[in-house]
C-alpha cells in the first residue's frame, strides 16, 4: 500500500505528526508554492490523516514565499493534466461548477475546526490563494519580510477560496474590499497594525517564535480550548444575549466535567 505522506509530498504538501502537534508544510519552493487542485486535494487529505491527539496544527512553507498564489497553468487553455480547465468551468453547468469550487474549497475548510488549533507561520509573498491559505487559520504569525494580496479582482475573479469571511471578520468591511478591490500588498507591519496578524517578528525567529507560541497554547486544558474556540468563532452570528446564553452552557459541561457530574 502507498503511504499517504508520500502521496501528499508529490503535491506539495508535507505533513508531520509529533504528539500534540502536526506540522503542514507546502513544500514545492520552486514553485513558491504556487497553489493547484491536487495541492488542494493533498491538504484535505492532510486534515483527514491527523492524529485525533493533535491538539495544534502549524501551517508553513519552504522557500522564499509562503504562497504565490494560483499556479499560472490554470489560466491556459490546457489548464493541469487531468484537471478541468478554467475554460472547462466556464462551460460547465452551474451545478457542476458549484461542486467543484466547493471542493477546491475544502481544503481551507478545516483548519476552522473546533478540536485543534491553527497556526499559519507566514514568510515571504502570501497572494490570493496564499493568502486565504493563511487566512484559514485561527492565528498568523508573520516574518518581516511577508507581504499579502488579494489580486483575483484584478483578473476578472473574486476570492473564493473561502478567505472573504475571516478577512472581513479580521478588518472590517471596508478595509477588505479595498484590499480586495485594489490587489495592493499589504506589508508585515501594516498586517499586524489591522489585526490580519497577531505577531511579527524577524524572519529568522519565524520558527522560535510559532514554538513559543504552540507551547502556550498546549499550556491550557483541551476542552476548554475547544469550548472557548466555538463560543468565540460563533460570537458574530449571536446575537449578545445568545452568546450569553451560549457562554453558560458551555460553562455548565465545563463545571460537571470537572466535578465528574454527567448530564
Amino acid at each position: 500500500m502507498s503511504d499517504p505522506t508520500v502521496l501528499l509530498e508529490r503535491d506539495g504538501v508535507r505533513l508531520v505528526a509529533e504528539g500534540h502537534v502536526a506540522t503542514v508544510t507546502l513544500c514545492n519552493a520552486v514553485k513558491r508554492n504556487a497553489q493547484s487542485p491536487a495541492m488542494w486535494r493533498a491538504l484535505v487529505e492532510a486534515g483527514r490523516l491527523l492524529p485525533g491527539s493533535v491538539r495544534v496544527v502549524v501551517l508553513r512553507a519552504e522557500g522564499l514565499s509562503f504562497s504565490a498564489g494560483l499556479d499560472r497553468q490554470a489560466f491556459t487553455p490546457e489548464g493541469f493534466d487531468g484537471e478541468p480547465s478554467f475554460l472547462d468551468l466556464a462551460r460547465a453547468s452551474e451545478g457542476e461548477l458549484d461542486a467543484t469550487i466547493a471542493e477546491y474549497q475544502s481544503a481551507f475548510t478545516w483548519w476552522r475546526r473546533n478540536d485543534i488549533l491553527t497556526i499559519a507561520a507566514v514568510q515571504g509573498h502570501a497572494i490570493g490563494a496564499g493568502f486565504q491559505l493563511a487566512l484559514a487559520c485561527d492565528l498568523r504569525v508573520v516574518a518581516d519580510d511577508a507581504q499579502f494580496a488579494m489580486r483575483e479582482t484584478s483578473l476578472g475573479l473574486v476570492p473564493d477560496l473561502a478567505g472573504t469571511k475571516p478577512l472581513t471578520e479580521l478588518v472590517g468591511y471596508a478595509r477588505a474590499l479595498e484590499i480586495c478591490a485594489t490587489g495592493r500588498f499589504v506589508d508585515a507591519s501594516e498586517a499586524t497594525a489591522i489585526g490580519l496578524a497577531n505577531v511579527l517578528v524577524p524572519a529568522a525567529e519565524l520558527d522560535a517564535t510559532v514554538k513559543d507560541l504552540v507551547g502556550a497554547l498546549l499550556a491550557a486544558p483541551r476542552d476548554a480550548l475547544i469550548e472557548t474556540k466555538a463560543l468565540l468563532r460563533e460570537a458574530c452570528g449571536r446575537t449578545y444575549e445568545e452568546q450569553r446564553a451560549a457562554e453558560r452552557a458551555a460553562q455548565g459541561r465545563r463545571l460537571r466535567d470537572l466535578a465528574g457530574v454527567g448530564e
